[in-house]
């Protein structure tokens, strides 16, 4: 891996400066993320709002290595990630990232027991035993292991996505609108799931959504608009969160 000069031991899990993202040239050129500069503390739960094109997604994708800068830079736990090969980017995200999507991303073929262990057998490692049957007993999924994707909830396909995102114990977890496809029930229960990765297990957790309700599970939260963070939150409840949000769409 190579190194940045920023302390792994600093209290930061990841970090964007004078990050910029563009798409597009001349005419059709839009900047997705504006010279943001952000911190995210470990064992904090942080959500990233803002309105529809605000550039959230595009934030949450630099810093979790799945796209790249145009300018600035990101670094998680003082790994500078535009230093990085494919190869080590590749790794980085194998083995120090996890990531909760939308669209729950397990393999149909696989019991919810390989798909937990998946990223782990890739990289040819064997899972804690003991952490393991933590998370698969917090989360709630003993009598679901022998099962595949099909034969489950939408709300246990996510749960055994959260299970695969923690089992490996990275650094960071990063969830792309996480609850977007659950209902009400479902969302909540994986929200408390990752509230309890942070609370009980020290996890570093970032989400993004549109959902004042599930940001009111963080312990911040950040908004940005027109590609620029333009406040944020701490201790939020739902009502101040669909305050600011209001605020922010009459921009």
């Amino acid at each position: 891996m190579v190194e940045s000069t920023t302390p792994a031991n600093d209290g930061i899990a990841a970090r964007a400066a004078n990050l910029s993202k563009i798409y597009g040239t001349g005419n059709t050129q839009v900047r997705a993320l504006d010279e943001v500069d952000v911190e995210f503390r470990r064992a904090e739960f942080t959500a990233i709002m803002g309105p529809s094109g605000s550039g959230k997604s595009t934030l949450m994708h630099c810093l979790a290595g799945l796209d790249s800068a145009s300018s600035g830079s990101v670094d998680i736990g003082g790994t500078e990630l535009t230093a990085l090969s494919d190869k080590q980017m590749t790794q980085l995200r194998r083995d120090r990232i996890g990531f909760v999507f939308q669209a729950f991303n397990l393999v149909p073929t696989l019991t919810a027991l390989e798909n937990i262990t998946l990223p782990l057998d890739i990289a040819g490692r064997a899972p804690n035993e003991e952490w393991l049957n933590t998370v698969v007993d917090r989360l709630g999924l003993e009598d679901r292991l022998d099962h595949r994707p099909s034969e489950l909830s939408g709300g246990q396909q996510q749960r055994v996505a959260c299970a695969r995102a923690l089992v490996g114990q990275p650094e960071i977890v990063f969830g792309d609108e996480p609850t977007g496809n659950l209902d009400s029930r479902s969302g909540n229960e994986v929200l408390n799931i990752l509230r309890a990765a942070v609370d009980e297990f020290g996890q570093t957790v970032v989400i993004v959504t549109h959902d004042p309700k599930a940001a009111s599970f963080a312990d911040r939260v950040v908004f940005l608009s027109d590609g620029k963070i333009v406040d944020e939150l701490r201790n939020p409840d739902a009502d101040s969160i669909m305050d600011k949000m209001k605020t922010l769409e009459k921009i």
